[in-house]
């Protein structure tokens, strides 16, 4: 009998673009495969023995004979390839409609509530790199305590603020206020709070973003899971991807080896239930400043702390890693990628060896979740598990 399920997204870890990535303008992407070649090869033995590279389409790994765990690749069902999208879907959440996009920045209706609630004025308004807004604007920023608001490729309404000169708690409270105010044709996916330290020309931003995104439109694998006594612990952004919901601990953290970390936390707790972990930092510290160096860095570090997961599970323990969409830091511009996903599978109880194909729809993961714990059907989702187990 499984008694938990410990669930690590590698987030925008994608695997090569999918058939329809014509229309979201990702031809050619692929970001491990790209971010293998530019490196020269990557140092992943590890995700490589459970099977990473015997996954379909997969570039520039090496193929075990007799991997240890199931694999596959999974193509995104949602019409997006956004964060929320790709999380929403794997607890059974299909996205019809892509979130709003605002690449000419927000309308002036909005701006001008959001100044109006604030008693401040916003500069930026704009798509632009997070790093290279604080290089703009930072020092106006500090003079004026005007709030740097701005967007990017995603459907983000992001508020950037020193710490030093908008305390956090108000911050976060202009964050909520945001929130409360994007609806409708507005309903951007998340509002983040960018907060960040230091002087003009060495800025840097601060372990304390909070993100704030819609809830889900009904009930998902963590409502079923929660409903039913069972721990749901998020590890990362989890917590904010769902806004709370169905999330019944959380832990939140400042980058991807304090991710491992936290996860080894729960694992040693010895609950039943689900650990839900996201490693941001290939997509936030590498994917979207196009670091192709840092991220094959990130994946070999990962890889490192690997069989520190793997020792500490249980018999009665299985581990599921994939990705939410791709991110690829060789490709133009600076957007998420749409891409397949990769999907790995190992626990005492699973199968070794067994290659899933390639499947449509996050959700089928959510489904096998719920069909471990006999927590009922989600939406959308069919379950693999009688093909693993």
């Amino acid at each position: 009998m499984i008694k938990r399920v410990i669930w690590v997204v590698l987030d925008s870890v994608g695997i090569g673009e999918l058939p329809d990535a014509e229309k979201y303008g990702d031809v050619g992407s692929n970001t491990l495969g790209h971010v293998a070649e530019f490196n020269n090869g990557l140092t992943i033995p590890n995700m490589e023995e459970i099977g990473l590279g015997n996954i379909t389409g997969i570039t520039g790994l090496n193929k075990v004979a007799s991997p240890t765990g199931c694999y596959g690749r999974i193509h995104e069902a949602s019409n997006g390839k956004d964060t929320v999208t790709g999380h929403w879907e794997m607890v059974g959440v299909k996205s019809e409609i892509a979130f709003p996009t605002y690449p000419d920045g927000f309308p002036k209706s909005v701006i001008d509530k959001f100044e109006e609630f604030t008693g401040r004025k916003v500069i930026g308004n704009k798509s632009a790199s997070g790093t290279e807004i604080l290089d703009e604007l930072g020092e106006e920023h500090m003079k004026t305590g005007a709030l740097i608001v701005y967007t990017s490729a995603d459907s983000v309404f992001q508020i950037a603020a020193h710490e030093d000169i908008v305390p956090l708690e108000d911050l976060y409270k202009y964050c909520e206020f945001a929130r409360e105010m994007l609806t409708g044709e507005e309903s951007v996916a998340r509002v983040i709070a960018r907060p960040f330290l230091g002087n003009p020309g060495s800025f840097t931003r601060t372990p304390n973003r909070r993100d704030y995104a819609l809830l889900p439109p009904h009930d998902t694998l963590l409502d079923l899971l929660a409903k039913k006594g069972l721990d749901v612990m998020a590890v990362g952004k989890i917590e904010d991807i769902f806004s709370g919901r169905g999330i019944t601990e959380a832990v939140h953290t400042k980058d991807n080896m304090d991710g491992v970390d936290k996860t080894l936390e729960y694992i040693k707790e010895d609950k039943n239930g689900l650990i839900f972990t996201n490693l941001v930092d290939f997509d936030m510290k590498w994917g979207h400043r196009r670091d192709a160096k840092s991220y094959g860095k990130g994946l070999e570090d990962f890889d490192a702390r690997l069989p520190e997961i793997l020792s500490s599970m249980k018999d009665t323990d299985v581990l599921f890693i994939t990705a939410d969409h791709g991110c690829d830091p060789t490709f133009k511009g600076t957007d998420h990628t749409r891409e397949y996903v990769p999907f790995l599978a190992y626990g005492a109880q699973l199968k070794k060896g067994f290659d899933l194909g390639t499947r449509i729809g996050f959700f089928d993961m959510g489904q096998t979740i719920a069909d471990i714990f006999n927590a009922g059907e989600i939406k959308n989702g069919v379950s693999f598990l009688g093909d693993i187990k």
